[in-house]
């Protein structure tokens, strides 16, 4: 997911895609840790898009304080 695509969305669905990806995360943890995870790579992009969503809300928040 990608900047562009996080900013085009709204605060509300931005956060219920922050708790999937929560989510997701948690089972490829598990996954990893018994030895049966797929594809790796997916944990880092996972974190990686939560920290993108997260710095977008936390701006929108900062902005709306400054107004």
């Amino acid at each position: 997911m990608n900047v562009k695509e996080i900013r085009d969305k709204s605060d509300a669905e931005l956060l219920k895609t922050v708790d999937e990806m929560k989510s997701e995360l948690f089972d490829l943890r598990f996954e990893r840790a018994t030895g049966s995870i797929d594809n790796p790579m997916r944990i880092r992009e996972l974190k990686k898009s939560i920290a993108r969503i997260k710095t977008v809300l936390n701006e929108r928040a900062n902005a709306a304080k400054e107004d």
